[in-house]
């Protein structure tokens, strides 16, 4: 079916028309903390169709090493179909898509919670993001709240690709402008309480010398500490790397609004978390992911201080259990990390002055009688399925 329309010529109408300054509008988009009403569902708009060109850029702007987001061949040896999209890509991509009627009017991110990625994403797959409210903690009218929500990622097939929850700080409403309402239809839900995975491995796959020989899976020993050597400084290019990824929160890209704020917030545009995340992750790789299957997921993960272009970021790892599921996988052991964000110092100097306090949780410092750590922007937990030496 084709439209097909024939109109008279375009007029110029503008200097006829008067101008009406009663009649003026301002939409406004996010959600303040009285408009998250426990257990509603809610579609975020657009969706994301990946393409090879933006998987490849993704990978290489973030520092990942892991052949499997970088080499078809490599993937392929290994079971996938391509080369598919860095786990990192898809959180960063889906919570993005999630900002427009969620957090856009959040004043702070709080945290991330049980992240999950069930499915591989690859080129031509379309992802949408849909998101329930669990739950909203007031503290007043006059004080801003906390909404504890999730967030599912949903390809073409109505697959899971990735399931989270974060907390979201957000002020009341008051007397602003109301923002877009929700549509009146909740959709359907499918978050998984004991989710599955569905991730392809060839453990027969013959590609293993394309990557380094110290840091599989028998490397890794419970306690190890690994200092990242590589920082990354963040240039401007994270302002358009932030709406590439869908985020339209105006913390990240507008200076007008983000001089507009006050205390720690207000200034230069502040770095997407999302993408600090990402290159914390990418400096890693090498030495913790590079052969890795795949990303299952992570949780209790914090932005304990905010980045700005200009600033150095660097990151430390530390192993906190092994798991070689001898009943279960063939080929392939479970590893947990702790991953920390530093900036503007490096590794080995940050372990020298901060010790083991690093790896403290900062909101959780003050009841420990402990200063916060200005250095540290990140901390979080993540879980990984890496290969066993051939």
């Amino acid at each position: 079916m084709t439209l097909q329309l024939k109109l008279s010529k375009q007029e110029e109408l503008g200097p006829e028309t008067p101008v009406d300054l009663g009649a003026i509008a301002s939409p406004q988009y996010g959600r303040y903390l009285d408009d998250f009403v426990p257990d509603q569902v809610f579609a975020h708009p657009r969706g994301y169709t990946f393409q090879a060109s933006e998987i490849r850029a993704f990978a290489t702007t973030f520092m990942q090493a892991n052949p499997i987001f970088l080499n078809s061949q490599y993937a392929k040896a290994y079971g996938f179909a391509d080369i598919p999209a860095s786990p990192q890509m898809v959180f960063n991509v889906v919570l993005s898509l999630g900002v427009h009627n969620d957090s856009e009017k959040a004043m702070a991110n709080l945290g991330y919670y049980d992240a999950q990625f069930l499915r591989p994403v690859y080129a031509g797959d379309t992802i949408r993001s849909l998101t329930k409210v669990l739950s909203r903690k007031d503290r007043g009218a006059d004080k801003p709240g906390i909404a504890h929500i999730q967030t599912l990622g949903v390809n073409q097939n109505d697959e899971v690709v990735l399931q989270y929850e974060r907390k979201i700080m957000v002020i009341w409403r008051g007397d602003r402008a109301p923002t877009s309402p929700a549509a009146a239809d909740s959709p359907a839900f499918p978050w998984q309480d004991d989710a599955s995975y569905d991730i392809p491995f060839d453990s027969n796959g013959k590609a293993h010398v394309l990557t380094g020989g110290g840091n599989y899976f028998e490397d890794f020993q419970p306690g190890q500490v690994i200092a990242h050597t590589n920082g990354r400084t963040i240039t401007e290019e994270h302002v358009p790397w932030t709406y590439r990824v869908g985020n339209t929160h105006p913390l990240h890209y507008d200076r007008v609004y983000s001089k507009g704020l006050s205390g720690p917030m207000s200034g230069e545009p502040i770095v997407y978390g999302g993408l600090v995340f990402a290159w914390l992750e990418g400096l890693a790789s090498r030495d913790v992911t590079e052969n890795a299957v795949w990303e299952l997921g992570f949780t209790e993960g914090y932005h304990t201080q905010p980045a700005f272009a200009g600033d150095t970021v660097f990151a430390i790892s530390r192993v906190l259990a092994v798991d070689s599921l001898k009943d279960s996988a063939t080929g392939v052991g479970l590893v947990s990390f702790q991953l920390i964000g530093v900036k503007d110092i490096k590794p080995l100097e940050a372990l020298d002055q901060f010790g083991a306090d690093l790896f403290l949780k900062e909101n959780q410092k003050r009841k420990l009688g402990k200063d916060k750590i200005s250095a540290k922007i990140f901390e979080i937990e993540r879980r990984l399925l890496i290969k066993k030496r051939p």
